[in-house]
This record gives structure tokens, C-alpha cells and sequence, in this order.
């Protein structure tokens, strides 16, 4: 006899053989044992879950010769016929190889003859998402109202592609993923009966390798018996589908947790040598970094089907929780950027010299642990010692011993050699004796010259420095050292403050503040140009002031230009344009406009153009639109609008002055009435309406 694969020969015969997919089953028994079948069932899901099995399930239950149950006896020769797959009545379909609607016409024909065999002719439609839309609507009537012998059961991976007039004649299943877990609990129970021996690890790899399908895990797993002659091992599974081994990924994550960059690279060596896919590589470190983040969270919720539920502990008590989700953030968006790389190893090792780089440091929270001697942190934490401000000191000491006569200058002779010999950052405060015995007292309590420079800093910077060495030539060269601009008392002498005024709890003046002298005013018609164009951008009528009011109210054209307005299909600047014009003649198809000149940035040939296109839709016929810069005697759109707006405006101040309780409250409290807040209920009046 030739061999039968697993899947095949594993395929459930009863719903009590069925590995999952309870939801679905508990309502077909419940319908079965109760005998409330329906015409039509639609099964959705992924490949391998068990939509045909279940399909062929219910052509048994319904036909068997013990009658309608929810368990078939499988022992008759309806449910044999149907295992074998030649029971005259269950007709299966493969919709992929007949979407054409002939094919669906002639099966529609055979539906009017009674079985020959069973209780129930069942048509079982395989891929039906597959059909054509004039197949679809052939099959809509009968699947509606199928003659009492006949069922229906649709089989789809994709149920989007299928019609919405047939998902409504249908009772919709479905069906979920398999669970790695289920899926190595139902191996676990095949490889036992089969007597093929297998590893806990090697079950988990083919779990997760059948991706949620128990027929795909069956076929994997007919393969990794033929791959292992005879045994299913963790190590013939991982060489056949070419995953990782965990103990690898273990050694870059605890490169990572020392800081070992020698180390982290000498494991990504080993890795190449296997020649992986990086991106697996990848997959695999954030799924053992997930596992982590869940044992530092619920370490009992850690499962140990990969055996390694012990260095998964080991890692979530050595690195810190925030380690943990920026290594995972990091290999997410390694795993986007891979594609990118020039090459798939050096994007591999980039990303965890990115983890290395950018390792937390100089924190509390940071791990205890610092990087070794070849890390990459090293080399930018070495870059900053050379820098020594001394060496900028030590030439400037040497004028400063020309002033011997001075006694101030003494310390800083004694400060220069002291400083040059020790590139430490010590030097750095013992400056701060010449910035004491530089600035003297002398300019502090003179006010007189503070006054006559008050107006000075905005002009030129250097009054400062020419008003200190007034009372003493000697200070001159100390302030050309590098120590002057440490002197930040005498900055009340710049003229910031008047003499006399305690500004000691104000902050210190901005330098670099000068006082426009232009006028605000000015930008105002920039500001109103970009205001339109953003207006114009969004489709959307800008602000603007007030229309000033028209000499005269609107009669004749204007009032009918005033009525015409609001219907208009325009907004936007060219909206404003017409609301600002006034019709002034209409002689045939030729018509003419004078716009206020005031909006005249607003006016040019296009919103011309849109103009006079939207007055031949609205009219439904051809004009030849003029518009002149002229300001209109009567009254425009918009002036009619803002009149209609003050008028809303005085009615809604006049009730609320007029309402007796406020003249109560005015009376007695002395309250007073915020005009500036009255707005009228209604106050949205569009334009010329």
C-alpha cells in the first residue's frame, strides 16, 4: 500500500477529532442535535484550519443512514463513501478552475434533481471568492431558495472579494488560527501514536513555522521526519527550515548587556558563517527580547517550550527594564531599514552598534555595568579630555607681569606658572582672584556718567570698556584678556539701569536686543496679502475689515447683482472679489463690474476668468465679463452684509440694556454692561443675505 501523508491521513472525521475552532463547532453541534439546519453555511480563514474537513463533517452528519446527527457513525457506507471521497451526493467544486458562468449555469441545472444516494444533495464550493460577478449573480436565486434536498457550503481564504447579496443568503464561520501551542499538543499526540521519536524543541520550531495552519505543520513535520531518517530533532528542524539557534542569539544579547564590542562582533562572525537570513536574525532577537520584557513583568507567564526559560530569567534580571523596550524599539526599526543597507550584514551589525551606542549611561537607572575598553562609547568619551581652556591662559599671564608697580597684578605673575605645567581642569577657579582684583570700585559709584550713556549700548558696544579705564589707565590691557568678559557686575554701568534704581530682582538685560525703529503699521498689507493667499489655498473666504458703507442703497442692477450673489457657486478670493463689486451695466452678454479698488491685490486675470465662469453656470449662458477698479456708488454684497451685521449687532445691545433684570442689576450693584461680549444669537449672516 503507497503512504499516506499526515495531513491526510490525520484529517478528522467527527467534530469530537477536531483540534480547535470550538466556537464554531458548538454552534453546527447544537444546530444538528436540534434540527435547525440552514440552505447555505460560509466558512472563512486561512489555509489549513479546517474549512473542507468541516464542510465534509456536515455532508456526513446530514446523510448518515442513523439519520441527522452530530455524530456520524462513520461505519455505513454514506460515511465511508464520503471518507473516501466518492459518495455521489457531495459534490465538490473547485471555484478557481470554474469561475467561468457557464459552469456555474450547468451546475445550477443539476440542482432540480433529487440525490441518488443521501438525505441531501451538498454542494461544497471550494476558493468560492474565486467566481466571476456574472457567476455570482446566476448563483444568487438558488442560493437563496434551494429546493429542501439541497445545501450549500462556500469555502473562502478571502471573504472581502465576496459579494454582499451573498454573504447575506449565507450563516458566516470563521475559522481562527492555530495556536503554537495547540499545534505541538496535537503533534505531541500524532508523533506518540506514530511512534517517530521527536524533541519538546523541535515541535515548538515546527509550531511556529506552520504560521497558525495544522496542515502546514503536518506536511513540515512529514518533512522533518524524512530530514531526520525517522526523528524529529531540534537540530535537523532548525537546519531544514534554516532558523536560528537560540544559544547564538543569547551571545550577541549578552555582548550587548557587557558592552563588548569586540564581543558583539565576534558573534555576529559565527552568525555569517552559517550564512542566515539577517532579517531572521533579527525576528528572533526581538522575539527572545519579548519574552524578556514578559518575565520582567509575569515571570511565572514565561513558558519554556524552547527550554530556555532559564537564561530568558537570567537576561530579565540582568538588563533593565528600559533597556529592554529601547533594544526592541532599536530592532523594529532595524528590521524596516534592513532592506536599505548595501549590505544585509553590515545593516545587521550597524543596528547593534546603534544598541551599543546610544546604551544608557551616567543615570541612576542605568546598568551597573560599563562598556569594555573597545566600545564604541569609549572613543567619544576620550574626545573631550585633550580639551584644556589653560593653554589660551598661559600666554595671556605673561603681559600681565609687565605692570610690576602694581601690587594687584602680583597673583597673577604667581598664577601663570602654577597654571601652565598641569592640563587639568583644576587651573579653572584660580582665575577667579584676578577677576576680583581686576574690576575696582571706582566706576560703581559715579551715576553721573551712567546717565550719559543709558542711550549708548543700542548704538555701539563699546562705550562699556571706555568709561572703565577713565579713572585709571592700567585696567586697559586686563581687559583685553580673556578674564574681562567675566565681569558681570559692572554691566549696571553699560547704562541698562538709571543710577539709583534697585534692579537686583530683575534679570540681567538681553545685548543682542535692538529696537526695531520701523513702523508696525507698515506690514499690515503684508500681512493681509498672506492672509488671502492662505484663504485662497484653503478654498476659504479670508478675513477682512469692514467694508466702509455705500453712498447709496442698491436699486436696479446693483440690486439685482445684491440678489444674485448669495447663489453663485464661488468662495474663496474670488468670493471676496464679487462680494466687493456692484453690477453696473448688462447689455446683452456683455457685462460690467466696478470693483472697490481698496481689494484690488485680491483682483487678476484668473479670479477674472473664475468670475465670469461661474456666472455662465449659474445663468446657464455664455457672457463676456468687464471689471473696472472703480468704487461703487451702491451698495455691494459685502457692505450689505456688514450693514445687516451692525444692525443684528445694535438690536442685540438695545435688548440686553432694554431687559429689566440688567437695569435691576445696573441699579442696585452698580453693574455695567460689556458691549464687547454682546454677540447676537444668530450673528452668522453670509454675505448679502
Amino acid at each position: 500500500m503507497s503512504y499516506q501523508v499526515l495531513a491526510r491521513k490525520w484529517r478528522p472525521r467527527s467534530f469530537r477529532e477536531m483540534v480547535g475552532q470550538t466556537h464554531v463547532l458548538k454552534a453546527l453541534i447544537n444546530a444538528l442535535d436540534n434540527q435547525r439546519l440552514h440552505h447555505a453555511y460560509l466558512f472563512t480563514g486561512t489555509r489549513g484550519v479546517g474549512k473542507t474537513t468541516i464542510a465534509r463533517i456536515i455532508a456526513k452528519c446530514v446523510n448518515c443512514e442513523t439519520g441527522i446527527t452530530s455524530t456520524p457513525c462513520g461505519t455505513c457506507s454514506v460515511c465511508r463513501e464520503i471518507d473516501e471521497g466518492r459518495f455521489v451526493d457531495l459534490i465538490e467544486i473547485d471555484a478557481a478552475s470554474r469561475t467561468k458562468v457557464e459552469d456555474t449555469r450547468e451546475l445550477l441545472d443539476n440542482v432540480q434533481y433529487a440525490p441518488s444516494r443521501g438525505r441531501f444533495k451538498v454542494y461544497l464550493i471550494d476558493e468560492v471568492h474565486m467566481l466571476s460577478s456574472h457567476s455570482f449573480n446566476a448563483l444568487l436565486k438558488t442560493l437563496e431558495e434551494p429546493p429542501p434536498y439541497v445545501k450549500f457550503i462556500l469555502a473562502t481564504t478571502d471573504p472581502q472579494k465576496l459579494p454582499a447579496t451573498i454573504l447575506s443568503r449565507c450563516l458566516q464561520f470563521s475559522l481562527k488560527n492555530m495556536t503554537p501551542e495547540r499545534v505541538v499538543e496535537h503533534l505531541t499526540h500524532v508523533l506518540g501514536v506514530e511512534n517517530v521519536p521527536f524533541e519538546d524543541d523541535a515541535l515548538w520550531l515546527l509550531g511556529r513555522a506552520a504560521d497558525g495552519s495544522m496542515r502546514d505543520a503536518m506536511s513540515l513535520t512529514d518533512q522533518a521526519i524524512a530530514f531526520g531518517e525517522g526523528k524529529v530533532l531540534a537540530a535537523d528542524v532548525r537546519a531544514m527550515l534554516g532558523t536560528l539557534d537560540h544559544g547564538q542569539v543569547y551571545g550577541v544579547l549578552q555582548a550587548l548587556l557587557e558592552g563588548d564590542a569586540r564581543a558583539l562582533l565576534e558573534a555576529v562572525r559565527h552568525l555569517a558563517e552559517q550564512g542566515p537570513d539577517w532579517n531572521g536574525v533579527l525576528s528572533e532577537m526581538l522575539n527572545v527580547l519579548h519574552r524578556v520584557a514578559i518575565a520582567q513583568a509575569l515571570p511565572e507567564a514565561v513558558d519554556n517550550g524552547q527550554g530556555d526559560r532559564d537564561k530568558v530569567l537570567a537576561l530579565a534580571q540582568a538588563l533593565p527594564a528600559e533597556d529592554v523596550q529601547f533594544y526592541y524599539q532599536m530592532g523594529l526599526i532595524g528590521r524596516r531599514d534592513l532592506p536599505l543597507a548595501p549590505d544585509p550584514r553590515g545593516g545587521f551589525e550597524m543596528v547593534l552598534l546603534r544598541m551599543l551606542a546610544f546604551r544608557p549611561a551616567d543615570s541612576g537607572d542605568a546598568p551597573g555595568t560599563t562598556l569594555k575598553p573597545v566600545g564604541i562609547s569609549q572613543a567619544t568619551t576620550d574626545s573631550p579630555a585633550p580639551v584644556a581652556p589653560v593653554a589660551v591662559a598661559a600666554p595671556v599671564a605673561e603681559p600681565v607681569a609687565a605692570p610690576a608697580p602694581a601690587p594687584a597684578p602680583a597673583p597673577v605673575v604667581e598664577a601663570a606658572p602654577a597654571l601652565a605645567p598641569e592640563p587639568e581642569p583644576e587651573p579653572v577657579p584660580e582665575p577667579e582672584p584676578v577677576v576680583e582684583a581686576a574690576p575696582e570700585p571706582e566706576p560703581e559709584p559715579e551715576p553721573e556718567p551712567v546717565e550719559e550713556v543709558i542711550d549708548l549700548p543700542w548704538e555701539d558696544p563699546a562705550p562699556a570698556p571706555v568709561a572703565a579705564p577713565q579713572p585709571q589707565p592700567a585696567p586697559a590691557p586686563v581687559a583685553a584678556q580673556p578674564v574681562a568678559p567675566r565681569e558681570e557686575p559692572p554691566l549696571d554701568d553699560q547704562g541698562y539701569s538709571p543710577a539709583g534704581m534697585d534692579r537686583d530682582d530683575e534679570p540681567p538685560p538681553d545685548d543682542d536686543y535692538y529696537p526695531s525703529d520701523l513702523d508696525p503699521a507698515g506690514f499690515s498689507y503684508l500681512d493681509e496679502l498672506a492672509t488671502e493667499h492662505a484663504a485662497e489655498l484653503s478654498d476659504e473666504p479670508a478675513p477682512e475689515p469692514e467694508p466702509e458703507p455705500a453712498a447709496q442703497p442698491a436699486t436696479g442692477l446693483a440690486l439685482q447683482w445684491l440678489e444674485m450673489y448669495p447663489h453663485l457657486p464661488i468662495s474663496g478670493m474670488t468670493g471676496s472679489i464679487a462680494a466687493n463689486c456692484t453690477l453696473i451695466a448688462a447689455d446683452g452678454d456683455n457685462w460690467l463690474l466696478h470693483l472697490d479698488p481698496n481689494h484690488s491685490a485680491l483682483f487678476n486675470a484668473t479670479q477674472q476668468r473664475r468670475l465670469n465662469d461661474a456666472l455662465n453656470q449659474h445663468l446657464g449662458r455664455t457672457l463676456n465679463l468687464s471689471i473696472e477698479l472703480i468704487r461703487p456708488e451702491q451698495e455691494t454684497p459685502a457692505q450689505a452684509a456688514a450693514r445687516k451685521r451692525a444692525n443684528r449687532q445694535r438690536e442685540a445691545e438695545e435688548s440686553i440694556g432694554n431687559d429689566p433684570f440688567i437695569q435691576q442689576m445696573i441699579q442696585k450693584f452698580g453693574a455695567s454692561v460689556r458691549h464687547d461680549t454682546i454677540e447676537p444669537v444668530d450673528a452668522v449672516v453670509t454675505q448679502g443675505g
